[in-house]
C-alpha cells in the first residue's frame, strides 16, 4: 500500500451516501479603531487607520477535513447509484472505497439482488470527522455520521412496490466511518453502523 502527501476530498455513497458536500469556513477579523473630539484651535482628529487582520482559518486542518468529507460524500453517492441499478457497474464505487467498506457494499448489493429488489431516493447524512491521524505513514481518520435512510427505500425491481423495514430497526443512527489516504486521494475502508439513534 503506497500513500501519499497531500491532496483534495473521501475524497465524501450508504449503509453506506452521501450525500452533501461539508465546508469549513473561515473567519476574517476586522479591527477598526477611532479618535474623537476636537481642540480649542479647531484642528481635526486624525482617524486611525483601519487594517483588516490576516484571515484564519477557526481549525488548521479544515481543509484536509474537508477532502475527508468529500470522499465520503462520493462514496455514499456512487453506493447509492449501485444500489439503484442493482449492479456495480458503470459506477466508481472501487474508485472511493476498499477494504471492509468494498465488500460490505459488495455483499449487501448482492443480498439485494438475490431478493428481486433495488433502492430509489439516498439517504442523508450529517457527517463530520472526528480524529485525523496525519503524521502516520498511511494518514488515517474517522468520520461520525448521523446517517439517516428514511428517504432511502427498498423496492421490488419488477413491481416497483416499496418494502417496509423491520419494525425494530432503527431508520436514524450513528455510523463510525474509517478512512485512509492512498496514492490516489481519500478511501472508506471501513463503515460500521451503531446501534444508537441520533
Amino acid at each position: 500500500m503506497r500513500t501519499a502527501r497531500r491532496r483534495d476530498n473521501y475524497r465524501s455513497p450508504l449503509k453506506n451516501s452521501g450525500l452533501a458536500l461539508f465546508l469549513v469556513g473561515c473567519a476574517a477579523l476586522t479591527v477598526t479603531s477611532c479618535s474623537g473630539g476636537s481642540s480649542e484651535t479647531g484642528a481635526k482628529p486624525t482617524p486611525a487607520s483601519a487594517k483588516p487582520a490576516p484571515s484564519k482559518s477557526a481549525d488548521p486542518e479544515a481543509a484536509t477535513k474537508q477532502e475527508v468529507l468529500a470522499a465520503y460524500n462520493k462514496y455514499w453517492a456512487e453506493q447509492v447509484k449501485a444500489f439503484s441499478k442493482g449492479s456495480e457497474k458503470g459506477t466508481d464505487l472501487k474508485k472511493y472505497a476498499t477494504l471492509e467498506a468494498l465488500g460490505h457494499a459488495r455483499a449487501n448489493l448482492i443480498r439485494l439482488n438475490s431478493a428481486g429488489n433495488i433502492t430509489k431516493g439516498a439517504p442523508k447524512h450529517d457527517a463530520e470527522v472526528t480524529a485525523l491521524g496525519l503524521s502516520k505513514k498511511t494518514p488515517d481518520a474517522t468520520i461520525t455520521d448521523c446517517l439517516d435512510i428514511r428517504p432511502w427505500q427498498t423496492v421490488n425491481r419488477k413491481t416497483g412496490k416499496q418494502l417496509k423495514p423491520p419494525r425494530e430497526s432503527l431508520s436514524r443512527y450513528i455510523t463510525i466511518v474509517s478512512a485512509q489516504k492512498w496514492d490516489n486521494g481519500w478511501m472508506i475502508t471501513k463503515a460500521e453502523p451503531q446501534e444508537r439513534k441520533c
